[in-house]
C-alpha cells in the first residue's frame, strides 16, 4: 500500500496544527515547515476544511485551527477521506481490462491486504501520533510553544 502525498501532506498538517494546539497557524507556515508547495497545500487545507477536519480564519487574525480534538480523528478515517483511489491494482477498477481477472485470486487478497492495513489505522487517532513526542515534535518543526 503506498499512501499519496496528498495524504502524507494532509496528516502533516493536522499534526502541525495538533502540536501548536490553540494557536492558529498559516499555510506559509506550513509550507515553510515541510517545504511543501504553497499551492499544494492550499488545495489539501480546502479538502481538510470541507471534510471537517480543520477550521480556516480568513481576515487579518485568520489562520488554521483543527476542528475537532486530535483524539477524535481516526488514522483509518482521515486516509480513506483523503485517498481519492485506493484500488491497488486494475482489477478493482470498474473499467477493468485484465484478461485474467475471472480466475485470478489477486483481488480478493489484496482487498484483504488493503482492510487489514486501514482495520490497524482505525485503531489509532492523531493524538496517537503525537504522544509524549509532541514536545519535541514542536521542536522538529519550530514551534515556538506548544499549547495544550
Amino acid at each position: 500500500m503506498h499512501l499519496t502525498r496528498f495524504t502524507d501532506y494532509s496528516i502533516r498538517v493536522l499534526i502541525f496544527l495538533a502540536t501548536k494546539g490553540e494557536e492558529r497557524s498559516t499555510i506559509h507556515e506550513i509550507a515553510e515547515t515541510f517545504n511543501i508547495s504553497r499551492n499544494h497545500l492550499m488545495k489539501i487545507v480546502q479538502e481538510l476544511s470541507q471534510k471537517n477536519y480543520v477550521t480556516a480564519i480568513r481576515g487579518k487574525n485568520g489562520g488554521l485551527l483543527l476542528t475537532r480534538d486530535p483524539a477524535t480523528i481516526g488514522l483509518g478515517e482521515l486516509v480513506r477521506e483523503m485517498e481519492h483511489d485506493m484500488a491497488l491494482v486494475e482489477c478493482f477498477h470498474s473499467d477493468n481490462a485484465c484478461i485474467i481477472t475471472p480466475a485470478c485470486r489477486l483481488q480478493p487478497i489484496l482487498n484483504d491486504a488493503l482492510s487489514a492495513f486501514i482495520g490497524v489505522l482505525d485503531h489509532y487517532t492523531l493524538a496517537d501520533l503525537l504522544g509524549s513526542q509532541q514536545s519535541q515534535l514542536a521542536q522538529l518543526m519550530r514551534i515556538p510553544t506548544v499549547s495544550a
